[in-house]
């Protein structure tokens, strides 16, 4: 189970670039997936916290990234789809 860096839960998550939340979300993820009797509840409780802030984070950057891109492009942008190939 992966330990997260003491350095990275003290940083506010206001000030994460996309990048850097995403990542410390994954190994979030990665240390609650992993052997529960290794967590006490209090810091799963925790952990799961920061994820949801850093999740919210993300989805807040896309948002604002896509917002930047349709200013930029006007009605040109063409809207993802997933093919099933």
């Amino acid at each position: 189970m992966p330990k997260l860096s003491s350095k990275k839960v003290e940083k506010a998550i206001e000030e994460l670039s996309y990048e850097e939340a995403l990542a410390e979300l994954e190994e979030i993820v990665s240390a609650l997936e992993g052997d529960a009797s290794r967590n006490p509840l209090d810091e799963s409780i925790s952990l799961f916290e920061r994820g949801q802030a850093l999740a919210a984070r993300c989805s807040m950057l896309l948002e604002a990234a896509e917002l930047k891109v349709r200013q930029v492009a006007g009605d040109e942008v063409i809207p993802f789809e997933e093919t099933s190939e």
